[in-house]
């Protein structure tokens, strides 16, 4: 079940979020009535307020187009606000004045080297920060095994399942050692049940490495399977309409999607999610 979301919500106090993952009541990123547009006046997101947890699960739920992606790339600093700010509360500083986002991004696309084994696709970030092959190959296998691919490190893309591919992207993110995982719609291609196996893959990693994850989708039955928030957001320009927290209990396995609480639950965002292709009427 769902319930409306309160500023005042006591994460320490929540069974249904791991042990595994961080508690706090102090954001680790925070977006402050944050505006975009782009250079062709398209208006993407407009007083857009959002604030992420240490260890929280949050989704982003709407309509296509209403701006998710725009949203979690400026959360990643792939791009700047033109009005508003993203403030990271917790993290450090460099000279410049940047924050120091210990965040790892993956896309809707596998996005691999296709003249590259996955040992190296997985090296990339550590090799862009000029760690070398030796220094770096516990840390790529580590992020292979996490994900079930140890023994494909030296196969090529080609030789890889979809749901393979995918996994050495998740790998790639995961050889950082990042705090926060951003995710744009990593399983919209995959048939069903792949996605559902990288479902659970996913909320085991978060619960083993207490990532802050924020997630991108389209299904309302994925964002209530693996969230601990669900923020259902209108069409454009995009904003917050509804902050739902999921009081579904964890550890969560497929039998979930049977019980009468998972179908409520995914109703009541279905219906949050119908309104929000309609609220711009109403305003």
């Amino acid at each position: 079940m769902l319930q409306r979301y309160s500023a005042s919500q006591d994460m320490a106090a929540d069974p249904s979020v791991p042990t595994g993952a961080g508690r706090s009541d102090r954001p680790i990123v925070a977006m402050r009535d944050v505006g975009k547009v782009f250079a062709n006046g398209t208006i993407a997101l407009s007083g857009m307020s959002l604030d992420v947890r240490p260890g929280e699960f949050v989704s982003l739920l709407g309509p296509s187009g209403c701006g998710k992606s725009t949203a979690l790339r400026l959360v990643a600093g792939l791009g700047g606000a033109s009005v508003g700010r993203i403030e990271w509360p917790t993290s450090s500083y460099t000279h410049a004045g940047e924050p120091e986002r210990e965040i790892s991004f993956v896309f809707q696309e596998p996005t691999l080297m296709p003249w590259a084994t996955v040992f190296r696709n997985v090296w990339l970030p550590l090799r862009l920060k000029g760690v070398s092959r030796r220094a770096a190959t516990e840390r790529v296998m580590d992020a292979l095994r996490m994900v079930g691919l140890e023994k494909f490190a030296e196969h090529y893309p080609r030789e890889l399942s979809g749901g393979m591919k995918m996994r050495v992207s998740i790998a790639r993110a995961l050889v950082t050692r990042p705090k926060v995982m951003l995710m744009d719609e990593p399983f919209a291609a995959l048939d069903e049940i792949t996605r559902q196996k990288l479902n659970d893959d996913i909320l085991r990693l978060w619960g083993d490495q207490g990532w802050t994850v924020i997630f991108v989708t389209h299904s309302v039955f994925e964002a209530v399977y693996l969230s601990s928030r669900i923020v259902v957001m209108a069409a454009r320009p995009g904003r917050v309409i509804a902050d739902l927290p999921n009081t579904l209990s964890y550890p969560r396995s497929g039998d979930v999607r049977t019980t009468a609480d998972f179908a409520a639950a995914s109703r009541e965002v279905s219906e949050v999610l119908h309104q929000s292709m309609d609220v711009d009427a109403h305003r």
